[in-house]
């Protein structure tokens, strides 16, 4: 599903002297909770011996989204703000004052002039798509903690596994600087939509967050579907 190397995502915080670390998940959804299972593998990238020049594939696959496309990564850092509903009551109001937004010279105008929240929510809070760390992507739950199975410490999100980058319409704005001319167009090249490079789609277009513990990432990972 994914292979990250600790040079490129220093925040990886690896056990010993691992540096890369490779995601796996099966392509079938799997009871109780009717998803796929994941594995996550910690490695010394020194130690990995022959390479395949071409994965194997799976046989077959519940679904085409699934199984990714092979494409290589080009890690960026940004600030990820959080979704709104992880931000206390009091934040939550101001987001709504209008008046804020104006002091700081923000375009909350036509769509967003009676909803500033939604500005947020759209342009600043909780970025897409792939990415590592970050902010949970609440929406069909409220904000439901993890707890580590082992010493029950409250886990934190490793990874993201987005079924878009970015969303249609005013979404656009989180497009790579490369992509925003594709973004806006709305074009597709070679039959692929620019927004979802991988094909990977989790549910009904989700997300999976693979949450670790961060006393330990020896302990056992778990993972949610938002």
């Amino acid at each position: 599903m994914a292979q990250l190397f600790l040079r490129d995502v220093p925040l990886l915080r690896p056990p010993g002297q691992a540096d890369l670390l490779q995601i796996l998940w099966c392509p079938y959804e799997h009871e109780p909770d009717y998803k796929p299972s994941t594995a996550l593998f910690w490695r010394s990238a020194e130690e990995v011996g022959d390479i395949l020049a071409a994965p194997p594939e799976p046989y077959e696959a519940d679904y085409p989204g699934y199984v990714p496309e092979p494409c290589m990564l080009a890690p960026e850092a940004i600030t990820d703000y959080p979704n709104s509903l992880d931000l206390s009551p009091d934040l939550q109001r101001m987001l709504d004052d209008r008046n804020r937004w104006q002091i700081a010279d923000a375009d909350v105008g036509g769509s967003y002039a009676d909803y500033p929240r939604d500005f947020y929510a759209v342009h600043l809070g909780n970025a897409p798509g792939w990415k590592v760390g970050g902010w949970p992507p609440w929406g069909r739950t409220d904000p439901c903690p993890r707890y580590c199975a082992v010493c029950e410490a409250q886990m934190v999100p490793l990874l993201t596994i987005a079924s878009w980058e970015w969303d249609g319409g005013d979404g656009h704005s989180w497009a790579p600087q490369e992509d925003q001319a594709v973004a806006l167009a709305a074009s597709h090249y070679a039959g692929q939509d620019p927004s979802q490079p991988t094909r990977v789609e989790v549910g009904s277009t989700d997300n999976m967050q693979i949450y670790v513990c961060p006393t330990s990432p020896r302990h056992p990972h778990t993972d949610l579907i938002q």
